[in-house]
């Protein structure tokens, strides 16, 4: 994936710099939403110079574009983690505990709910007010390499065979999956329940009608 600082982070006090900045744009997401947002108070509340933040990112369309890489690489080890925990035995299995974490993500992580993957959201579920379909790489759209990672993700810890088929279902799923979890979090602040169940539902039948039984797991 392309970059999307200006520059990156040698030394270790720029890394905690760079998070910090991070992590209070995410903060303020929640708090003020994406409009309101501004590199100023960004660097004030992560002290830091404004020339820093200007060091490592050309505005603030770039710091929420790197929160929403941040995020996607936090959710992919929180599904390497369940998934070496729970070993699924099916695509249902694995499609469920994706989705669960994607869901306590959305519920727990500061600014999830507003930017996940690179979308920005005027507030939980949408509608989208900013960011680009092309936040997370310059030459594909968020949801086809979101859908790559998935798919080097699941061949390397489930042993599945590689195919265009694979590569196919995924996209379909996630990008299914995206709308269905955007009309939960619409319908409640904390995600309806029954539309999650229904999106888990959705996306179990259509992997199971579509990729064959998962290898079975030593």
């Amino acid at each position: 994936m392309t970059s999307t600082l200006r520059r990156r982070p040698a030394q270790r006090r720029s890394v905690e710099r760079v998070e910090r900045m991070l992590d209070e744009c995410a903060l303020l997401l929640d708090e003020v939403g994406y409009d309101a947002l501004t590199t100023k108070e960004v660097a004030r509340r992560a002290e830091v110079p404004i020339g820093t933040f200007y060091q490592f990112f050309h505005d603030k369309q770039g710091l929420v574009r790197a929160l929403a890489r941040r995020n996607l690489e936090a959710f992919l080890q929180r599904v390497v983690q369940r998934i070496q925990q729970a070993r699924p035995a099916h695509w249902g299995e694995l499609a469920d505990l994706t989705i669960d974490e994607f869901v306590e993500m959305k519920r727990t992580t500061p600014g999830f709910g507003v930017v996940d993957f690179g979308e920005v959201l005027a507030a939980p579920g949408g509608p989208a007010v900013g960011g680009s379909k092309r936040a997370l790489d310059e030459t594909q759209e968020n949801g086809m390499v979101v859908a790559e990672r998935m798919r080097a993700l699941t061949l390397h810890l489930v042993d599945a065979p590689a195919s265009p088929e694979l590569d196919r279902a995924l996209l379909v799923a996630i990008e299914a999956s995206d709308s269905v979890l955007k009309l939960a979090f619409r319908a409640d602040p904390a995600g309806d329940p029954n539309l999650i169940a229904e999106c888990k539902k959705l996306v179990r039948r259509y992997l199971a009608d579509h990729l064959p039984p998962l290898p079975e797991q030593d």
